[in-house]
């Protein structure tokens, strides 16, 4: 009797585990049952990486009313009239707007979307950086001046203003697709600038707006190139690379000594880059703390603390590394041998 319970328990086993399997093997390969909700997230996820972001369009006659529209309009003319409005926080005679044409609005070098962008990391800093350190960075370097408190009015404004022309762009995007990377870089293929046709070009097509010695003529209408009035050495626009995609892209505003804007070759660029920081500008005392990874670019403007701990041989560089550095060195080497010849 037992026997024949125990073989009725088998074929019942057997009956269902058999079932199981084949179920198992009609399904093996399909994958998760789909659900409309699952389609359109398949879907959306397919089309996420090639849907392009639309550049925005600010129009700042559409600001909000009340406190918040005051303090974008407040920030745009903190843009365009910094060293007016800042004369405490701005060392030269630079504006936002003298790199940034139009308060960021324009396509010389936009600030279009930056909001979205940050927090970043900035391997210059060797961190993240927030919006208003990435502003702070600007005032120091570029403008050659002092931070802005970050609970300032001033501070508040700008961004605000940069939220405001950002309004559209994905937070955290990677890549904005109108921001053309102001960069050349035909200088790892030259041996040496000619510094004699840097001048020529200056002389032609540059001086007119730039002044004679660098001086400026305005911080929109043509800002100070070098001596105490320009940027400084941490200055992004202290590279070669930069100040080169910069001229090539951007320079002369309209047709001067017959060149028009974007005319110039990469070479031509080098050559006029060079000419430029062949000058002396202002330091900037931290600078050796910069790219604290040891990632410094091969066009930076000075060798950083990383670098010198590593053994790095100055010595032994291309032209373009330390470049600026050098230009300041030489320019107080020669002050100091004028003064010691009166």
């Amino acid at each position: 009797m037992w026997t024949a319970i125990i073989l009725l328990l088998a074929i019942v086993f057997v009956l269902i585990v058999g079932n199981e399997i084949r179920t198992a093997l009609a399904t093996a390969g399909k994958g998760p049952e789909k659900t409309p909700a699952s389609d359109a997230a398949a879907s959306a996820g397919a089309q996420a990486p090639t849907t392009a972001v639309p550049k925005p369009k600010p129009d700042l006659s559409q600001v909000p009313d009340g406190p918040e529209g005051e303090a974008i309009k407040y920030g745009y003319r903190l843009m365009n009239e910094t060293n007016t409005l800042l004369p405490d926080y701005v060392g030269n005679d630079l504006s936002c707007s003298s790199c940034h044409a139009g308060g960021g609005m324009d396509d010389t070098s936009p600030y279009l979307g930056v909001a979205a962008v940050f927090p970043q990391y900035i391997s210059r800093s060797g961190k993240v950086l927030t919006l208003e350190d990435r502003i702070n960075g600007c005032f120091m370097r570029s403008m050659n001046g002092k931070p802005l408190p970050y609970n300032s009015d001033e501070m508040r404004a700008m961004v605000a203003y940069l939220t405001f022309i950002s309004e559209g762009v994905p937070i955290g995007i990677k890549e904005r697709p109108w921001i053309v990377k102001n960069r050349v870089e035909a200088y790892r293929d030259m041996t040496a600038p000619n510094l004699d046709e840097g001048k020529k070009l200056y002389e032609q097509a540059c001086a007119a707006c730039h002044g004679q010695n660098g001086e400026g003529t305005g911080p929109t209408t043509g800002p100070a190139l070098w001596g105490d009035r320009s940027f400084n050495i941490g200055a992004g626009m202290a590279r070669i690379g930069t100040m080169a995609g910069y001229i090539k892209r951007n320079m002369p505003l309209g047709q001067m000594g017959g060149i028009k804007q974007g005319e110039l070759t990469d070479e031509q660029a080098v050559n006029l880059a060079a000419y430029i920081l062949s000058h002396d500008r202002p330091d900037f005392a931290p600078k050796g703390k910069d790219w604290p990874n040891g990632d410094a670019p091969d066009d930076a403007a000075y060798i950083t603390d990383a670098e010198r701990e590593k053994g790095f041989d100055p010595s032994s560089a291309p032209w373009y590394k330390g470049y600026a550095e050098r230009a300041i060195e030489a320019a107080k080497s020669a002050k100091s041998g004028a003064g010691q010849k009166r």
